[in-house]
């Protein structure tokens, strides 16, 4: 199935070349840091995570998020996620991969990976971390690509392809559950160390990867002959609202403890994010964007009407994925350690080069992205856009 990618139009192979050519920019970059070392970056001593453990963050989130096609159609025999539940997959496997090169570029020296397979520690949350990112990434790698293999001969996929799928739903929950502990597991960090960060990331989760899939979905419809379908795109509009809400009220639950406790070392982050702290505001302008693009997003897929239209569901879902992405891709991470357990507040901004390189990983996933899904949508075409 693979030579499938090696056939597509000027504009396939534009946008392959212009993303190539973006990833390119960004080895050259990392070679520098490679060479330098993280001094490159806007990290310090007192912020030792910055853009690219962001990215990772949320990245688990867009690929956990995949759960929500794979669930309904596999558990409860929705039909109509037929169509679209592999492109949910191939978008996980796009994401996990994705995760995976920001440690690769944070942690330094790469040889540094091997510790944890070479000296596993499973008292060490990373080391849980390792085990379900991958475990996450074979897992719809050999699903999806079965599932596809036998709707593209027209048979049933294999019973054992079906376990998989089971194993792969509560799977994509522990990949940001286990992700979430990291934060939460740690002290002096008091942003993170709440009961629900877990919940606040997986509500996150589904309703910023469903978003990204449905506006994938509008795109595939207009470039090229398969339909999703409608049914489809409302059912993914109903999920996204529901945990879009959810997401909502979990950070106002925060802000509610925080305050109403009246404990300085709480408040101290949500002070800094949203209205700064000792003359420090330089994330205050996004995080109200991001509470600006939440209520759009509310306001959009709440009421019915605006939902059931396909315009104003894109519209919805474009700023929900802008939303979360600032929320817990920019804010979340970099407010845990603003101020630091010394209650000094010492800011942090990427350089350019760290910017590019994250640029180039995004780039890199959207590579592999189109080739999965080239894969897939010209097998369907060529089958009369079947189910599985």
């Amino acid at each position: 199935m693979l030579e499938r990618a090696l056939k597509g139009s000027p504009g396939y192979w534009w946008l392959l070349g212009s993303l190539l050519a973006v990833m390119t920019v960004g080895v050259v970059c990392y070679i520098t840091q490679f060479n330098e070392g993280l001094k490159i970056t806007g990290m310090s001593r007192d912020i030792s995570w910055g853009l690219y453990i962001a990215q990772f963050t949320y990245l688990v989130g867009i690929a956990a998020g995949g759960v929500m096609v794979v669930l309904p159609y596999y558990i409860h025999d929705y039909k109509a996620f037929g169509r679209i539940t592999i492109l949910g997959e191939f978008l996980a496997i796009a994401a996990v991969i994705m995760c995976l090169l920001f440690i690769f570029v944070d942690i330094g020296n790469p040889v540094r990976m091997l510790n944890v397979i070479l000296y596993p520690s499973p008292r060490s949350i990373l080391f849980w971390d390792m085990i379900v990112l991958n475990g996450y990434l074979f897992l719809n790698i050999i699903v999806g690509w079965n599932v596809l293999a036998a709707e593209r001969k027209g048979v049933q996929y294999k019973k054992w392809v079906k376990f998989l799928a089971y194993v792969s739903i509560p799977w994509a929950f522990s990949i940001h559950t286990v992700t979430a502990f990291l934060y939460a597991g740690i002290p002096g960090r008091h942003l993170w160390i709440t009961a629900i960060m877990a919940a606040r990331f997986l509500s996150s989760a589904f309703a910023a990867g469903p978003s990204l899939l449905l506006l994938l979905c509008l795109l595939v419809r207009k470039l090229t002959k398969f339909d999703p379908g409608k049914e489809q795109l409302r059912t993914l509009g109903g999920i996204i609202t529901y945990a879009m809400i959810l997401n909502c009220f979990f950070l106002l639950l925060e802000v509610f403890t925080a305050f109403y406790s009246g404990i300085p070392e709480h408040q101290s982050s949500l002070v800094y994010l949203y209205a700064g702290l000792d003359g420090h505001s330089r994330l205050v302008p996004w995080m109200w964007t991001s509470v600006f693009f939440c209520v759009v997003a509310l306001v959009l897929l709440v009421i019915p009407a605006l939902r059931r239209n396909e315009t104003t569901l894109a519209l919805g879902c474009v700023a929900v994925f802008i939303g979360t992405w600032i929320d817990k891709g920019v804010g979340l991470v970099i407010g845990g350690f603003i101020p630091n357990p010394f209650h000094k507040v010492i800011e942090y901004m990427p350089t350019a080069r760290e910017i590019i390189i994250c640029l180039a990983i995004w780039a890199t996933g959207f590579f592999v992205l189109t080739i999965l899904y080239k894969i897939a949508i010209s097998i369907k075409e060529e089958v009369g856009v079947t189910n599985h």
